[in-house]
């Protein structure tokens, strides 16, 4: 994976506005799973923040990009219906469809990918409890997967990071076997773009080969494909567990005070 962390201009941004849109680019938020980490009754990607489901914040950021022409939401099936109406009230000037997701994250991507109508330039996967990403980051993983076809946000690991095994000790105990550098190491974050042909590639090798993995972009280097990583942002984070929620009040009061 080639690592680029410096920001280029951004090239749809002219005298301050948005260029017009010249393709289709379309983008998936998987939203089908349990949410077990986070240790509520609720699925983690309707847990509300300001009164509002996570997956409807994460949708409104991404419908905030000019440069996204259709959104695919890929969600439980007891809940297709209802998700539906709530985002149907949200006015999104994009079409966004609500579909069936599967058991994993993979599924659901793989589910949604066969709705991507077949003249899209680029796919974008954006995890639906990551309500904080930018318009600007959008568009920068956009243009670089332009670029190489294949790219994802991505922040530098700032803490020292350690290859362990676990063996036959205790569950709460690991055995260090050695020191990454951290200048080898990224955190990976979405959105993930993709070139159309090369995402649907990628997933129907991994389903030929019974290959399961944590991102769209391990699927990718699979093919040998390199995948660039555009630089992210901390403000852009995943939540997964209860102190992620404070984090996200917090984040969100200081939008409010800036607006």
């Amino acid at each position: 994976m080639r690592y680029t962390l410096e920001f280029a201009a951004l090239a749809f941004f002219v005298s301050g506005r948005v260029a017009p849109k010249m393709s289709r680019i379309a983008a998936i938020l998987p939203a089908a799973g349990l949410g077990t980490r986070m240790g509520a009754d609720t699925p983690k990607q309707f847990l509300e923040l300001d009164g509002t489901p996570l997956v409807i914040h994460s949708v409104r950021r991404v419908a905030a990009c000019p440069l996204v022409t259709d959104i695919f939401v890929a969600t439980r099936a007891d809940v297709v219906d209802s998700l539906e109406e709530r985002i149907r009230g949200e006015r999104f000037m994009q079409s966004v469809r609500v579909v069936r997701g599967g058991d994993s994250r993979q599924d659901s991507v793989a589910l949604a990918l066969r709705e991507v109508p077949s003249d899209t330039e680029i796919v974008l996967v954006h995890d639906a409890v990551r309500p904080f990403v930018t318009r600007e980051q959008i568009v920068r993983v956009i243009e670089e997967a332009r670029r190489c076809q294949a790219a994802i946000l991505g922040i530098p690991a700032m803490d020292t990071v350690k290859e362990v095994k676990r063996a036959s000790l205790p569950e709460d105990v690991a055995l260090i076997i050695g020191t990454i550098p951290r200048e080898r190491v990224v955190l990976a974050q979405t959105p993930q773009a993709f070139s159309t042909k090369l995402i649907k590639e990628a997933f129907a090798r991994a389903q030929a080969d019974g290959v399961s993995a944590s991102d769209e972009a391990g699927l990718v280097e699979r093919l040998g494909h390199d995948v660039h990583v555009v630089l992210g942002s901390e403000r852009n984070i995943k939540i997964t567990k209860p102190s992620d929620m404070n984090l996200a009040r917090f984040y969100l009061e200081q939008e409010r005070q800036k607006a």
